[in-house]
């Protein structure tokens, strides 16, 4: 672990275009990676951000067949839709790039020619499962089967979705070309390996040994799972037609495998914004004085703790990650996010539906982070954040503050006169506060740095509840003026600390602080000072509130200043609101069901004499009424056509008796009797189930007239 470290590089796993952006991703990589960088630059340090779209491999090329379009189609349409969500949810990326760009093609050419040149690949003839009919070697994606492990019937050639299980395509019981339908065969192709078991005991050395105490449970376990049952050769080419061109001779039709050029991706990113911004780039990736820490989810762990650091050591000039954070993942109301399925909650249609809310998401997804093992986001649970927590701790707080100072002082901070024992406890509290929140994030615990956060926001709403300045006014109005100055620190220091987690709410408190006139005044001091001393120092030039201010200053928003009006920095989010998106999440799920039922297989075959034995009747339900005693069935009065007859059905958990009478119905009518419950039962009436497994009944379209035969 790098102490005091001269600059960051923090990345976040490049998001796949082949989609948007849900909420899984934001709880498992961006929202906590975000807070890490906002929290460094608030502290002065030097960060560089990386991130970028990833954009080669095969599932572009999968959804690009599906589509009917190009894959550059592709990549071009969810490359904008991820960029917009993240730049409108205030993701602070130093740089978001491209992979189909043309610094990544030749940075990631440039890094595969290095390892080739210094020996580093094993170049190898195996064979490959191939599509005959579609003409071409199938890439993991394309193909489906029985997973070894644990039976899954949908595994793909390099994981089973089902238990985790990472395969190889050819280890796949029965599998079939998702191109054609196929059995693919295999055929011989030539390909180039990174022999990852000359790496073993280096890995074993630098995270077994080395990160035995720093790095999170979960990560640090599956690395020494993976390490303990030896590592294997792993494949860098493929034969693909989409991503960049492997750049050796005999390798024409092959290309970099995506999860060697991918994490590249954050090599050319940094390229791409140095070049940008003037600066350097290799100090951000070869000086032993960066700290390097990717931010991703647990489904990358092999890649970014094991694989892309061992491709850093071959190369040679490359720092090696000093943590990698992993999260667990996030289910959504109970079950696994997915989006296939559209079994998400997605970041765009959000930003759509609960305009200026982006911090309520950011609070919600922090305060229920997967950090060490899966959580469940419920709408629900969303609301009851929002309305019990940030409105009516944090918004409540900083409300009744500007309120009563406008109302009182027409919104002039007062001069406070002397502190009492309570006032002096509260601001050494609030001066303990940043180093505690520190503490948590630089360990990655970003739920718990949020809870101390919100205790700051519950420190101000105590004191102003135990003070009550509303009551002392009337007695004692110089009190009163010490009260509001102690109340309004932890107002402005909350505009600091909410940042990194509420960016949007800390900019729009420090604008209702009027906090950017404090450094336009600033600067006119420094001013005045240079006039009168060509040697003052420049420490007001460019003043604003910074992290350790808080803890280093009591007048953190000095007497005499004005602040604005007072906004609601949250509103309440109303029940009609929440069921909207829970009612669209089982529209969801009712059109998966229909789009996956399969149907009963056919039944034995029957001669027309056999069903021509059925005498099936159009009928109309005359009377309807419960069963006493039984909940499932429901008495009915039949009207045949024939005559009037008693029918038990067993419908009375789909339907209310009041509901059903005047249904029209088809009706068995030749059934034997049955006594059920003491009722002679004189038929039965047709039912089937819809895509939601519900009752239905089975009647005519037209108005046939009662009586009528079914035949």
């Amino acid at each position: 672990m790098i102490q005091d470290p001269k600059r960051y590089t923090i990345t976040a796993a490049l998001p796949y275009t082949n989609g948007p952006i849900h909420i899984g991703h934001l709880a498992g990589v961006y929202v906590p990676a975000d807070i890490y960088s906002r929290y460094l630059r608030l502290q002065g340090k030097d960060v560089a951000f990386i991130c970028g779209s990833d954009e080669h491999g095969v599932a572009i090329s999968m959804k690009a067949k599906k589509e009917g379009i190009t894959p550059q189609e592709v990549i071009d349409k969810y490359d904008g839709i991820i960029r917009k969500s993240f730049a409108d949810f205030g993701i602070s990326f130093n740089n978001y790039s491209r992979t189909s760009a043309k610094i990544h093609h030749d940075t990631a050419s440039e890094f595969f020619r290095t390892l080739y040149d210094k020996g580093d690949f094993i170049e190898e003839v195996t064979e490959q499962l191939y599509d005959a009919k579609a003409n071409q070697f199938l890439a993991d994606r394309f193909v489906v089967g029985t997973c070894p492990k644990c039976g899954n019937e949908g595994a793909y050639g390099d994981q089973c979705e089902n238990c985790g299980s990472t395969l190889n395509a050819t280890d796949l019981i029965n599998p079939k070309s998702t191109i054609t339908g196929e059995t693919p065969v295999l055929k011989e192709t030539k390909h180039w390996f990174l022999p990852l078991d000359r790496y073993s005991d280096f890995l074993t050395k630098w995270i077994l040994e080395g990160h035995k105490n720093d790095w999170k449970t979960n990560v640090y376990g599956q690395v020494k799972s993976w390490i303990d049952a030896g590592l294997e050769p792993r494949a860098v080419t493929r034969d693909l037609d989409w991503g960049i061109d492997v750049p050796v001779e005999g390798a024409e039709g092959k290309k970099l495998y995506v999860w060697f050029d991918a994490p590249i991706g954050y090599i050319s990113s940094t390229k791409e914004w140095a070049a940008r911004e003037g600066k350097d780039w290799e100090p951000y990736w070869k000086d032993e004085e960066t700290k390097l820490v990717h931010f991703i989810g647990k489904d990358n762990i092999v890649f970014h703790c094991i694989i892309f650091p061992a491709m850093l050591k071959a190369e040679g000039s490359y720092i090696l990650p000093d943590n990698v954070p992993a999260n667990e993942f996030l289910n959504l109301e109970g079950n696994k996010l997915s989006t296939s399925k559209n079994w998400a909650v997605w970041l765009h249609e959000y930003l759509e539906e609960f305009p200026d809310k982006q911090d309520v998401l950011r609070y919600a997804l922090t305060s229920n982070a997967p950090e060490t093992k899966d959580n469940d986001f419920t709408w629900k649970d969303f609301q009851a954040r929002n309305n019990n927590e940030l409105v009516a701790v944090f918004g409540n707080f900083v409300n009744r503050v500007v309120v009563l100072t406008n109302k009182y002082y027409e919104g002039v901070i007062p001069t406070p006169n002397e502190f009492s024992e309570v006032d002096e406890q509260t601001l050494a509290e609030l001066k303990a506060y940043p180093a505690v929140i520190s503490s948590s994030v630089e360990r990655y615990r970003f739920r718990e740095a949020l809870g101390e956060l919100m205790n700051v926001a519950r420190l101000g709403n105590k004191y102003l509840a135990d003070e009550e300045p509303w009551k002392v006014m009337k007695d004692n109005p110089e009190r009163v003026k010490t009260q509001m100055y102690v109340a309004l620190q932890i107002a402005a220091a909350l505009s600091v600390l909410a940042e990194p987690f509420l960016p949007f709410t800390a900019a729009k408190l420090s604008k209702i602080l009027n906090l950017a006139d404090l450094k336009e005044q600033f600067a006119g001091f420094s001013k005045f000072l240079k006039e009168k001393d060509r040697d003052a120092k420049d420490i007001f030039l460019d003043k604003t509130l910074g992290w350790n201010d808080i803890s280093e200053n009591s007048d953190l928003i000095p007497a005499g200043h004005k602040i604005g009006e007072a906004e609601l920095l949250f509103a309440k989010i109303e029940d009609e609101e929440i069921q909207k998106q829970i009612d669209k999440l089982e529209a969801t799920k009712t059109a998966n069901l229909a789009e996956n039922k399969q149907p009963e297989p056919q039944k034995d075959l029957i001669q027309f004499e056999d069903f021509a034995k059925m005498d099936i009747r159009i009928g109309t339900i005359l009377e309807a009424e419960k069963m006493p005693k039984a909940n499932k069935l429901l008495v009915l009065k039949v009207d045949t056509g024939i005559d009037v007859r008693t029918i038990v059905s067993g419908i009375a958990e789909s339907f209310s008796p009041e509901e059903i009478i005047g249904k029209r119905v088809s009706v068995l009518a030749n059934l034997a009797p049955r006594a059920l419950r003491g009722v002679e039962s004189q038929g039965m009436i047709l039912m089937t189930t819809n895509a939601e497994g519900k009752l239905v009944f089975v009647n005519p379209d037209a108005d046939a007239p009662n009586g009528s035969t079914v035949n």
